[in-house]
């Protein structure tokens, strides 16, 4: 089944005329079935997330080395696992861990605490799960990189999912996860340990339990309608469990980093918005009302009370601890009156909060792979998260080794053409879908311009992987446009149009691999000669 079986009228008023044979009934216009089996709706978008999961697992040891920021965040979660907080390291501590010496922290003053905080810029959450990759295999890099090739390897299988869900079309979905898997900047940070794959994840994930969400209320909202006596503003449509486990995913997205709060803003006016063509959708006399009094105030509890307490779980070791950065525990126990304890915990807290906030707002260190954001989707300036040159054992006279964090160039020139698309397409039929992965993209790109223009912040290209799963998103819904809708014709002959259009999705699918297949040695740091990685450098001094 392709993106067109899907209708585009979302908002209520007549779809066709009532005497006509392919008129829709109201459920059907309102929750479009979903066709196909169940069972291949799961196996398949498993099998599309172990062969990327394969992909990112071989090797993931290698390079044995601290690679670019590697060298805080895997300090700070094995220190998170071993104390609930950051802590600070010794001088050559990157050499000690290589070598297999873990007592690389500082030892605390008797009497004072200050030696040992480690003051970070970031919520704890993505350190955190880098830490369980520690804790289960030690430190060490296949250790600190375990948890994002987990990470990386479950949301090519969110994505196939949620795409299958928008799409009705489980070939759709395995599209979606495949090139997700096949992204170039995703496979690398699915074996770095960074934070912005966890921040990926998150977002996503609250995504897809919002689409989720959209389709679990609409089928109560039709239940109600075809059941029971009718009335102006509507019934209200329940607890929402999936609009909760988005909040949860919302409010760990900011934990990981606080660039996830433009995704938890967005994706709250989108569900209302949703909540409120719902009920248009099937001819309630005041929608708007029934929204506002129904639907809202579980929306204010999904995406403020929600998040916040999400937010605030993370930093359990910080509260608990006397030994985080600003931790004032001398001070708020002094007194031994449990109130006071918490309020002036919670005005430390604050106070470090603020600190965080004016470093984010002043960071402008120049660094010699910094890049704009207008820059990203042409991937002009990409990161070297690792190089060797002048190696041996290649079977050249000069090798090299190198790690490059650049997406698959097929994936995000297309994925440009299909976002352009996806525009027009939404002008024309204000169809939910384009609607929703414009907004997701734009939320993980143009707030970063404010940054731009505003105190010339230090970016890099990484930054956007959070745009990568809506950019691929775009993409499938414009093959589906290509492939049409599943029909036959009246001899029972398959349409000119489907053939064609399956052919030229199956070509950019091909065309996907081949471009990853061809990049694969400079984004998994094979050993290569030197003329092979100079000449996967495409853009010559602006990827070197």
């Amino acid at each position: 089944m392709a993106v067109t079986d899907f209708p585009y009228q979302t908002s209520g008023g007549p779809e066709s005329d009532e005497s006509s044979p392919r008129a829709l009934s109201v459920r059907d216009r309102v929750i479009p079935a979903m066709r196909g089996s169940v069972l291949w709706g799961w196996i398949g978008p498993l099998l599309v997330m172990i062969f990327g999961g394969i992909l990112r697992f071989i090797g993931l040891g290698h390079p044995h080395e601290v690679v670019f920021d590697e060298t805080y965040y895997a300090k700070d979660g094995f220190s998170l696992i071993n104390w609930g907080v950051e802590r600070t390291t010794v001088k050559d501590a990157d050499k000690a861990i290589l070598a297999g010496d873990t007592d690389i922290f500082q030892k605390c003053a008797d009497g004072s605490l200050d030696p040992c905080a480690s003051y970070v810029v970031h919520p704890p959450l993505g350190k955190w799960m880098i830490g369980a990759g520690e804790w289960l295999f030690g430190m060490n890099p296949f250790g600190w990189r375990f948890a994002a090739a987990v990470i990386g390897t479950l949301s090519i299988l969110v994505l196939a999912r949620v795409a299958r869900r928008m799409t009705r079309s489980t070939l759709l979905g395995c599209f979606a996860g495949l090139l997700l898997a096949l992204d170039g900047l995703h496979f690398v940070l699915s074996r770095t340990a960074l934070l912005d794959i966890f921040l990926m994840f998150w977002v996503l994930a609250a995504f897809a339990c919002l689409v989720v969400d959209r389709d679990r209320t609409r089928e109560r909202l039709v239940d109600w309608y075809e059941t029971s006596p009718l009335s102006p503003q509507g019934p209200w449509l329940g607890a929402r469990p999936w609009r909760m486990a988005a909040g949860v995913c919302l409010g760990l997205a900011m934990s990981v980093k606080w660039s996830g709060l433009f995704f938890a803003v967005a994706f709250a006016a989108m569900s209302v918005m949703w909540d409120f063509g719902a009920r248009r959708a099937v001819g309630l006399r005041n929608p708007y009302g029934g929204a506002l009094s129904k639907d809202v105030p579980n929306a204010l509890v999904g995406f403020a009370a929600v998040p916040f307490v999400s937010y605030m779980v993370t930093w359990a070791g910080w509260f608990s601890t006397a030994t985080g950065y600003g931790r004032n525990w001398d001070q708020a126990t002094s007194s031994g009156n449990p109130f006071f304890f918490i309020l002036d915990s919670a005005r430390s807290w604050i106070q470090y909060q603020w600190q965080v906030f004016t470093f984010h707002e002043g960071l402008e260190t120049s660094h010699p792979y910094m890049s704009e954001p207008w820059t990203w989707p042409l991937l002009l300036r990409p990161v070297a998260f690792h190089y060797e040159g002048e190696k041996t054992g290649c079977g050249a006279s000069s090798c090299s080794e190198a790690v490059l964090g650049v997406g698959t160039p097929v994936i995000w020139f297309g994925a440009l053409a299909a976002l352009v698309a996806l525009i027009a397409w939404y002008v024309a039929t204000r169809d939910w879908r384009a609607g929703a992965v414009l907004l997701a993209y734009a939320m993980g790109w143009l707030p970063w311009f404010y940054f731009a223009f505003s105190s010339n912040r230090t970016m890099f290209l990484f930054y956007a992987i959070p745009m990568v799963p809506f950019m691929i998103l775009a993409i499938t819904l414009c093959a589906g446009w290509l492939i049409g809708p599943a029909t036959r014709l009246a001899d029972g002959s398959i349409p000119a149009r489907r053939t064609y259009g399956a052919a030229a999705v199956g070509g950019f699918a091909l065309l996907a691999l081949i471009n990853f297949w061809w990049l694969h040695p400079v984004l998994s740091a094979e050993l290569i000669p030197y003329a092979e990685w100079k000449v996967r450098m495409l853009f010559d001094k602006r990827w070197i």
